[in-house]
C-alpha cells in the first residue's frame, strides 16, 4: 500500500473550491497490483478535478492514452485509445466504505483520498473483450466468419426448436383448453 501512497490526493491544507491534479501511468504503475494485464506498454495521462466542499468531496477522474493490444485473429500488436471519465464523491464518515459505486466514504480523520484503485479498474474495465487490430482487412474477416463454428451452433438450435418434447405438448394442450 505505501508504493500506491503516490496517487493519494491530499486534501486537508486545501481551500474550497477546485483543484487539480495529474497523474502519468505506465507499465510501474500496474505492477504495483498482483494481477495480469491483458495489454502491455501503458501509456496514460490523469487528470483528477477535486472541487472540495465543506462537508464532502467530489472528484472527476479523466483518463486518456494508449495501450498495446495483441489482435485477437491476426496476433500483431496495435495501440489502443483509452478515454474515460468518472465522478465521484467521497462522504466523511465513520469507517471506509464503498459499497455505493457513486459515492465512498472515508474516516473523518483522513487527510487524503487515494485514487490509484479508482485508475485501475477504469483503465481494465476499457479494455475490450474481443481484440481486433485496425489493420485486419474486411477479407481476413469474411474468411473468419466462414469458418467460424457459430453457424453450425445455430443450425443445433434451430433443430432443437423444431423438436418439441411430449411432456410441453401435453401440458400446451391442457393451457389451451382452459
Amino acid at each position: 500500500m505505501d508504493k500506491l501512497r503516490n496517487y493519494d490526493v491530499s486534501f486537508s491544507g486545501l481551500k474550497n473550491g477546485k483543484h487539480e491534479f495529474k497523474f502519468e501511468i505506465d507499465k510501474t504503475f500496474f505492477q504495483l497490483f498482483d494481477t495480469e494485464q491483458e495489454f502491455t506498454n501503458p501509456r496514460i495521462d490523469v487528470i483528477a478535478s477535486l472541487d472540495k466542499h465543506t462537508t464532502f468531496l467530489e472528484f472527476e477522474i479523466k483518463i486518456k492514452g494508449l495501450v498495446e493490444l495483441v489482435c485477437d485473429i491476426t496476433n500483431e500488436n496495435f495501440d489502443y485509445p483509452i478515454e474515460n471519465e468518472i465522478k465521484i464523491l467521497v462522504n466523511f464518515g465513520e469507517e471506509y466504505d464503498d459499497s455505493n459505486e457513486d459515492v465512498i466514504t472515508i474516516p473523518t480523520g483522513d487527510h487524503a483520498f487515494n485514487i490509484a484503485h479508482l485508475i485501475y479498474e477504469n483503465v481494465m474495465l476499457s479494455i475490450p473483450m474481443k481484440k481486433i487490430s485496425p489493420n485486419v482487412s474486411d477479407e481476413d474477416l469474411k474468411i473468419l466468419d466462414q469458418f467460424s463454428p457459430k453457424e453450425i451452433e445455430e443450425e443445433e438450435e434451430e433443430k432443437k426448436e423444431h423438436e418439441s418434447d411430449p411432456r410441453w405438448d401435453a401440458l400446451r394442450k391442457l393451457k389451451d383448453n382452459n
